[in-house]
């Protein structure tokens, strides 16, 4: 095993310090965590290569996905702002007429929304309107914040913008043509896995299902030009990726990066409406700090080659689709799934991996967020926001049905990605 050096020992207090979020009196937020974290990297950096080497560590910071989680944010936001979120979901969800028909709608709605909108949106703006549901139905707040969470995770592996490891894996992994490969790699078994979902939700929630729910009503937009502008912007998302996928086809040589859907998508709210100021404010901000602290800190981490001399002493097959899997779920629990993803790319590429193990990496780093709570951003947003709202998942909550759910959908995609 390689010596342990300050960056990966600064990685490991990292994510110590974001499992048990509390220092004596101080309650620690995940953002704090990581940006320390990263600030220690790039001190120490500084202090031993100079000049040189901390501007190294910033141009690590991925400025795509940040701008692209910005674009979705403050779409999200707007949503949430005007009402026109809560409007529509009453909208899909009042056919429902009992409990296991609201849990298998929110599975779908919620998991193809996600798939559109970054699942990190969908668990800021999902996590409310799934308390509002269980305190109106008299439902279980752990099963409708569960489905929440397995429907965001499960949802956004088909989608190259469907969470940000999946929008590592589109910009820095060589994928062709990110949204048709993504689609026709990972649609159907993923459809099939949110019905695995279903399944296990309902094993573990037996008594919650058969349930007749009734009194749906549609709830009035709160601001109603900032909700047209919504719809504005979600129907150039969709026109955007449509773009996207023509010009790969019809002009490979044309450079039309994931970052313009986003950035494009939010003219109509950033200029038209008189709420953008507000609307910018209220973004999560905070993720986006972590995000581009993450990207310093795994940049430090990767730079000591601890983790690839770690990996070459197992002697494992990196290329290999079950060993891309496994490792991806059990890393992602270590370190979560966007750092992970961020230090193994470098590794699929210098061992000369193609669209498949990508798409293998996708799904395991992806779907090993249903596991724990840890293993994915939007799990730890759906906790954060539920505790403001004296609501609590906790981690025996989670694993319980987490684990076998993984499990099994680690096993759906392994078959798929073994006859495609």
């Amino acid at each position: 095993m390689p010596p342990l050096n300050l960056p990966v020992i600064v990685l490991l207090a990292v994510f110590v310090l974001i499992a048990i979020r509390q220092v004596g009196r101080f309650r620690l937020r995940i953002w704090q965590v990581m940006l320390g974290g990263g600030v220690i990297v790039f001190i120490a950096a500084t202090a031993t290569g100079g000049l040189q080497a901390s501007w190294g560590l910033i141009l690590s910071i991925n400025l795509d996905v940040i701008l692209f989680l910005f674009g979705m944010f403050v779409i999200g936001e707007a949503l949430h702002r005007s009402g026109y979120l809560f409007h529509l979901s009453h909208r899909i969800f009042r056919r429902a007429r009992s409990v296991d028909a609201l849990v298998l709608t929110i599975l779908f709605a919620v998991g193809f929304f996600s798939a559109l909108l970054m699942n990190d949106t969908l668990a800021i703006i999902g996590t409310p309107l799934m308390l509002f549901y269980a305190r109106r139905f008299g439902l279980s707040t752990k099963l409708m914040l569960l489905t929440l969470a397995f429907a965001v995770t499960t949802g956004s592996v088909m989608s190259p913008i469907g969470n940000p490891q999946n929008l590592l894996i589109a910009l820095n992994g060589g994928v062709p043509n990110p949204f048709v490969t993504f689609f026709l790699y990972l649609t159907v078994p993923t459809i099939i896995n949110l019905f695995v979902a279903y399944a296990v939700l309902r094993l573990f929630f037996r008594k919650e299902f058969g349930k007749e729910i009734a009194g749906f009503r549609d709830e009035p937009l709160r601001d109603p030009r900032l909700a047209r502008l919504c719809k504005a912007a979600l129907l150039l998302v969709i026109a955007l990726i449509v773009l996207k996928v023509a010009l790969v086809v019809l002009y490979p040589s044309f450079e039309f990066r994931l970052t313009y859907i986003a950035l494009v998508a939010i003219i109509p709210i950033v200029v038209f409406s008189r709420e953008r100021v507000a609307v910018v404010r209220k973004i999560d901000w905070s993720t986006l700090v972590f995000f581009a602290a993450m990207f310093v800190l795994m940049a430090g981490v990767w730079s000591t080659g601890f983790f690839q001399e770690a990996i070459a002493e197992l002697s494992l097959d990196l290329t290999s689709v079950p060993v891309i899997l496994a490792l991806s779920v059990l890393l992602s629990q270590l370190i979560s799934n966007v750092p992970f993803v961020a230090l193994y790319i470098p590794l699929l590429r210098n061992a000369g991996a193609g669209t498949r193990e990508m798409m293998a990496l996708a799904t395991g780093s992806t779907t090993a967020g249903n596991m724990l709570p840890l293993g994915a951003a939007s799990n730890v947003i759906i906790v954060q926001n539920a505790e403001r709202e004296k609501e609590t998942l906790t981690f025996r909550d989670f694993a319980r049905v987490g684990v076998p759910l993984t499990i099994l959908q680690i096993l759906v995609y392994w078959a798929w990605l073994s006859i495609i």
